[in-house]
């Protein structure tokens, strides 16, 4: 059933509002005490009421007319008052313009009386310019859910809404705003018309040129002609003068200063004291003949001619001009005389700065030394100097042009200068005897349409000198007027057009800095007054560089200083008061002696600012991210991921994920990804019934019509497929959290295919990449704070920049107006978290096919929410087209989150080679966490610096040396197991358009490709930085058709599995975007990529050894063959193995014996570590411990027992305090090792009871046992080995936690190693063998050292090789 709609108070703006709503669907009902307007009413189709009690009964909202704010009483809470009426939330739209004052009073009223109405405030008006012309639009204001629930119905009843959310009354103060700009370009239009008239020119021409000129207002363009006509009353005055000091009064209240629109008042006031009141009839150009002293009227009565058909015939009949003089060569000039070579004429230019010269020489163009050479032979000299004195210094200065011009000659004087000037130099000329000419051509466009010859340029003098610089003046103009009245004429125009341009700077200023300090969005203001009477040329191209806060000098302010300055000689010298153009010169005075004349003119509004503290800069406010987050609503307090995976097996549709970079597989996992989307591809993909996959478009590399293609063409295969497989699916558009990418082009070619979905959905929120959306604005997390979307360096990417950081002004901006903002839905965070995923259905069910919704969010929860109440809508038959960041894919699938992924989870840990690291992306983002990178892993990191200007810029022969260098390098530093760091130089080179850009950017990446391809080693991992980059790498470096998603290297942060088909099938492959992770985010995937130092620890080793059942070899080593043969043997056999270093050993070989066995060990490809054996001397272990070791062995078993635990103890604590495992010794061996002898006599066992304490007090790791064991050779009957003994003592071992170490394993049987195995021995020293080994090569030595060394190697590396074998460690690693 229609929803109603009441009004109380009906005028001609209420007509247009009730006509849409009626169009909308509306049932309408009002009451009127006017019977024409009701009769106008009824005709609609609307129904009358007997009192605003009625009109507001069973209204869902009700319109209320206020016109004065005495009315406000009885049509409200009179006793047939609306009040009297309403039901519980029905919302009021207060249609007024009333003092805000007034609106926010009623408000707090209505509020203390407990009423539960919705109270909002409209003010309508008719647009006035470009699209928007007649148009109703209206401007609303209110609290954020009055807003929300009127928003249907403001919607319906307006062409064009504008929506200030907080504080109510902004329709009101708007207007102020807009009056004070129509009253200020009244009173300047009339100086203009005056001061014009009295130079000489027609009125009818002035303002044929003017109304197509940067001096062009709403007001100048419409209410000049009635002023000419006589048609405007002088009568209009009245209105003016109250509105206007309406204005006034609010700006007293707030002590705010408005020195234009004061002095445009005082004007208005003695205009209308000339006249006879308020009902006069006086034609108002009667008026300000008076003031001004000018008979306008009679000037405007004479019969015009026609500027452009006077151009058009000079330029018939011009000259040839063979050699052209240009003076001037700053940001106009250079533009100007660029184009003139460019239309091949021979131009010779001079300026003061050398640099210009050299461009312009670069340009084509020829170059002089002096205004005087480059006069010398020329047909036309053109002059765009600064000012009046820079012309008198060139023309008549040391080495002057005029001495050097050939008889003849024509001079252009393009400058802006007084008319009175440009009259003396003629005579001057005259004088000359030369026959030189003159042609006074100001010129107006700014520096870009000087570069493309489409200036304006208002040109007089001669008919001779016209027609001898008609073909240059020609070439430079898009636009050409020829004045009448001689020299002097042009510049007479141009200082008029300077004065109206220079008042609407300075009334832009002060009207926005006003509305700043009304509180005012000042960005909305903007848009609101472009399309309102109060616009003026200069407004719409000024104020964006307020907005922005950005004063790069276009047009510098001192320029305005000197334009200003020649209005006020003027009307000084012909007696005209122009009040307005001189309080504007003296703004710009302030502004030029606060230092800011060299930056943009715009910045006169820094005047307003320092006054006064206001800020016009249309920001959005950083937010603390804390303190906003927890300020919003408590999340929905039921997780909706059971009710996603049920309604999923409902819907049984495929979710397919067109990703427009790689980085949208940012949150899933055990998802697979497609790199190509053939017909038969997607049907063997669909044959699998997957619940969701990724199709790899990489569009986001494309240009716009290139990636609309490409997405047509996948929706078309899908549509195949999906038809022969009968299988059904839903299409997501995967693009950047960041809002870059190809909107609204994508969406546009899906549904070209697809067909037309009931509505769109804008989703970006991303938790792991900081991206929040809140309050319909869309913010990037930096460190603690929220910093909106178009604030961030994402926003001023070269191919896909924006402004907005509101999503629904973000969509109309994308979208070029096609949506428009105000037609923008939304799902707030307040509907998520309040009503859960039903209210997220009925909200969806409610919009009308063809919308637009954007998703608010800020925690996965919230995006859970929404992905259940948006399947809840799709089973109802509603159809999405979702254009979202990653999280809503993961929501909408109900993907379960799962730690990140480290190496050991893929068992790739072993492995040595170095990774190959890849950046290509340009953010600064990425630029940062380089650095960071390279700080704190440098030292490990092997870094290759690609210079994109050599593969970019460069010619095809330097991009070839320079890939061909870098993989070469690449591959070198990779087998030598460096991790290694490939990066594009980090200065952004850009193009001047947005598809050079492009271009560029795929020379990069390509080049990136190439690099790659080449590359000759087998990475450990591969890690891309960036989307384009990690596509590109992917899909024609690694050649991928297809991966799976494992999981995440870190948040946000995809790790792939590539499919068989790749270069490097199995290499896992680190997807990292450009836009993700703080700065130290890049080095902490490295970091915890990183192949470990070691592979493995002594305890480790020996904790698998226990768990595996086997024991591990401790081989005592002497130097760097024993080393290599240990490490090879572990290699070949896949076996871990304990390098063990005696204090003998080291009292020879020293540090540098240590420091072999620690690169041997960090080099292998198998778990490697080393011990010290043997450590009698409390010294000498101490001094062990800071040398590298992994383990020591503490040897006190010649001390007495408790002498023993407490030499132990001491130890173990400061070993363990550094991570290292202690081995101690109990009993005592006999036997010699490293010429330490202990006699048989002073052996003794291990006793069972002793080890108990001694392993309590002492806190070792490891217990090397005496069982009957010795060092060296056994005697002639063999080893005899408790092997009960060790039984008893591996019981109590196991126990505490304590590996069991047999020394003494050399010459001992694979009988007893395995019995002692059985029972316990973790570890064997072996010694003895491989010595004996060694020492048997060196006595019957072959060929030179280096084979002696070989064959001693061998030797060794075979009794090791065989002990490994023997102990069971031979395959463990």
């Amino acid at each position: 059933m229609a929803a109603t709609v009441g009004f109380v108070g009906l005028d001609a703006s209420s007509l247009d509002m009730a006509a849409l709503l009626l169009r909308s669907g509306y049932k309408l009902q009002a009451f009127e005490v006017n019977k024409p307007l009701m009769d106008e009413f009824l005709k609609l189709g609307g129904t009358s009421c007997t009192s605003p009690m009625e009109a507001g009964k069973d209204a869902a909202a009700l319109i209320i007319l206020i016109s004065h704010v005495d009315q406000i009483n009885d049509v409200i809470f009179g006793t047939k008052g609306v009040l009297k009426g309403l039901q519980k939330g029905t919302i009021m739209i207060l249609h007024s313009t009333v003092l805000p004052l007034y609106v926010q009073n009623l408000e707090k009223q209505l509020t203390e009386d407990d009423q539960t109405s919705f109270l909002l405030d409209a003010y309508l008006y008719k647009g006035m310019f470009e699209v928007l012309n007649e148009k109703v639009m209206v401007i609303s204001s209110g609290k954020s859910d009055a807003i929300a629930k009127a928003r249907p119905f403001l919607s319906a009843m307006s062409e064009k809404l504008y929506v200030f959310e907080g504080e109510i009354g902004a329709g009101s103060k708007i207007k102020l705003v807009n009056e004070l700009l129509e009253g200020i370009h009244l009173v300047a239009a009339a100086e203009a018309l005056s001061l014009g008239v009295q130079a000489g020119i027609h009125p009818w021409i002035l303002y044929d040129i003017i109304s197509n000129a940067a001096g062009n207002s709403w007001v100048f363009k419409n209410f000049v002609p009635q002023l000419l006509r006589g048609n405007a009353k002088s009568s209009i005055l009245n209105a003016f003068i109250q509105n206007l000091g309406v204005v006034l009064d609010m700006a007293k209240s707030l002590a705010f200063p408005l020195p234009l629109l004061a002095v445009a008042h005082q004007q208005l006031v003695l205009g209308y004291t000339q006249g006879h009141g308020a009902d006069d009839d006086t034609p108002l150009i009667k008026v300000w003949e008076k003031i001004f002293g000018v008979n306008t009227v009679d000037a405007a009565s004479v019969e015009p001619y026609s500027p452009e058909q006077l151009a058009s015939h000079i330029i018939t009949e011009s000259k040839t001009v063979s050699r052209v003089g240009f003076i001037g060569l700053g940001a106009m000039g250079f533009g100007m005389a660029k184009h003139l070579v460019k239309s091949n004429f021979c131009v010779i230019g001079y300026d003061v700065y050398t640099p210009t010269l050299i461009r312009f020489e670069n340009s084509g163009g020829l170059v002089g030394n002096s205004p005087a050479e480059v006069s010398k032979d020329v047909d036309v000299l053109v002059v765009m100097v600064t000012n009046e004195a820079q012309a008198e210094s060139v023309l008549y200065g040391d080495l002057g042009a005029v001495s050097a011009l050939p008889s003849g000659a024509t001079i252009v004087l393009s400058s802006t200068v007084s008319p009175a000037f440009v009259t003396q130099l003629e005579r001057r000329l005259q004088n000359e005897g030369k026959d030189l000419k003159l042609v006074d051509a100001p010129v107006s466009g700014g520096v870009k349409r000087a570069a493309s010859g489409e200036l304006t340029i208002m040109a007089s003098g001669t008919d001779e000198a016209l027609k001898s610089a008609g073909l240059v003046l020609s070439a430079l103009s898009e636009k050409l007027y020829i004045i009448k009245g001689g020299c002097g004429a042009g510049s007479g125009i141009k200082m008029v057009n300077q004065l109206l341009a220079g008042v609407h700077i300075a009334s832009s200023a002060e009207a926005m800095a006003f509305g700043a300090r009304l509180g005012l969005d000042t960005r909305k203001l903007f848009d609101v007054i472009t399309h309102s009477g109060g616009t003026s040329w200069m407004f719409e191209n000024r104020v964006p560089h307020m907005l922005d806060d950005d004063y790069a000098p276009y047009s510098a302010l001192d320029i305005f200083v000197k334009d200003l300055g020649i209005v006020a000689r003027e009307c000084s010298s012909r007696k005209v008061p122009l009040h307005i153009s001189t309080v504007a010169l003296q703004l710009f005075l302030a502004g030029s002696a606060a230092g800011w004349g060299r930056i943009d003119d715009a910045a006169v509004v820094k005047v307003y600012e320092t006054l006064t503290g206001v800020k016009v800069e249309g920001k959005l406010p950083f937010l603390k991210k804390e303190v906003t987050l927890q300020s919003l609503p408590s999340e929905w307090p039921v997780d909706p991921i059971d009710d996603i995976h049920r309604l999923n097996q409902k819907n049984l549709k495929t979710l397919v994920v067109l990703d427009d970079d790689p980085t949208g597989t940012q949150t899933v996992h055990d998802v697979e990804v497609l790199t190509e989307w053939s017909v038969e591809s997607l049907v063997e993909q669909f044959r699998k019934k997957p619940l969701c996959f990724f199709i790899l478009t990489n569009s986001r590399s494309l240009s716009s019509e290139k990636a609309s293609a490409l997405i047509k063409d996948i929706c078309t295969n899908l549509l195949t497929a999906s038809k022969s497989v009968e299988i059904d699916y839903t299409v997501v558009l995967r693009g950047d959290s960041t809002l870059r990418g190809h909107f609204p082009e994508e969406p546009d070619a899906a549904v070209s295919v697809l067909g037309q979905m009931d509505v769109w959905i804008i989703c970006p929120f991303f938790l792991q990449g900081g991206r929040y959306t809140i309050g319909d604005v869309h913010y990037v997390a930096d460190s603690d704070g929220l910093v909106p979307a178009g604030d961030t360096e994402f926003a001023k990417d070269a191919a896909f920049g924006y402004k907005s950081s509101n999503l629904k002004e973000w969509v109309e901006e994308k979208t070029a107006g096609r949506i428009q903002a105000s037609s923008v839905a939304s799902i707030s965070i307040q509907l998520l978290r309040k009503g859960g995923p039903n209210a997220v259905c009925e909200h969806l069910c409610n919009l009308e096919k063809g919308s637009t919704c954007i998703v608010n969010a800020a925690s996965e929860r919230d995006m859970a929410v929404f992905a259940a109440g948006m399947i809840q809508a799709k089973l109802k038959g509603k159809t999405f087209l979702c254009r979202t960041a990653a999280s809503f894919v993961s929501a909408r699938i109900g993907i379960i989150p799962i730690p990140r992924i480290l190496p050991k989870d893929l068992g790739i840990n072993k492995e040595r080679n170095g990774a190959l690291i890849v950046v290509g992306s340009y953010v600064p983002k990425t630029t940062k966490q380089v650095e960071e990178l390279q700080l704190q892993y440098g030292h490990m990191l092997r870094s290759i610096e690609v210079s994109v200007n050599r593969v970019a810029m460069k010619s095809q022969e330097e991009r070839e040396e320079e890939i061909t260098k870098t993989a070469e390098m690449a591959s070198i530093y990779l087998a030598a197991h460096k991790d290694t760091l490939i990066m594009s130089s980090r200065e952004l080179v850009t193009g001047k358009t947005a598809s050079e850009s492009l271009e560029i950017n795929f020379k990069v990446s390509s080049a990136l490709v190439e690099i790659v391809c080449r590359i000759t080693t087998r990475p450990r991992y591969i890690l891309a930085k960036g989307g384009i980059t990690s596509s590109d790498l992917a899909t024609k470096a690694l050649e991928a058709k297809r991966a799976k998603v494992v999981g995440q290297a870190l948040a946000g942060i995809p790790l792939w599995e590539l499919g068989s088909e790749s270069r490097h099938p199995g290499v896992p492959y680190i997807v990292f975007p450009g836009n993700v992770g703080d700065s130290k985010a890049l080095a902490e995937v490295v970091r915890s990529w990183a192949c470990p130092v070691r592979l493995s620890s002594t305890k480790e080793i020996l904790l698998n050894a226990e768990k595996g059942g086997y024991a591990v070899g401790a081989f005592n080593v002497y130097n760097l063959e024993g080393i290599e043969a240990v490490v090879a043997a572990a290699e070949e056999e896949h076996s871990p193995a304990i390098l063990q270093i005696h204090p003998g050993a080291f009292k020879q070989a020293g540090l540098p014996l240590v420091a072999c066995c620690i690169s041997a060990a960090e080099q292998a490809t198998v778990p490697i570590t080393i011990h010290f054996d043997h450590g009698t001397s409390k010294k000498e272990l101490v001094e062990a411990l800071e040398m590298g070791f992994d383990s020591v062995m503490v040897d006190a078993s010649h001390l007495p027992f408790k002498d023993n635990i407490s030499y132990t103890k001491y130890i173990s604590i400061l070993a363990h305090s550094k991570g290292m495992l202690v081995e101690a010794e109990l009993g005592r061996l006999s036997g010699t090792e490293d010429d330490l002898t202990v006699a048989d006599y002073e052996a003794r066992l291990t006793d069972v009871n002793q080890a108990e304490e001694f392993i309590n007090e002492t806190g070792i790791d490891a217990l090397a046992v005496c069982i009957g064991n010795v060092h060296g050779k056994y005697p002639p009957s063999g080893p005899n080995l408790k092997l009960d003994l060790l039984k008893d003592l591996h019981a109590l071992s196991s126990k505490k936690g304590v590996f069991l170490v047999l020394h003494g394993a050399s010459g001992l049987s694979k009988e007893l190693i395995k019995g002692c195995i059985e029972r316990g021995v973790r570890k064997f020293n072996v010694n003895t063998e491989v010595r004996k080994a060694y020492m048997d090569a060196l006595s019957n030595p072959k060929g030179d050292l280096v084979h002696v060394m070989t064959s001693a190697k061998e030797a060794m590396k075979a009794v090791v090789a065989e002990k490994m074998h023997l102990f069971g460690s031979a395959g463990k690693a």
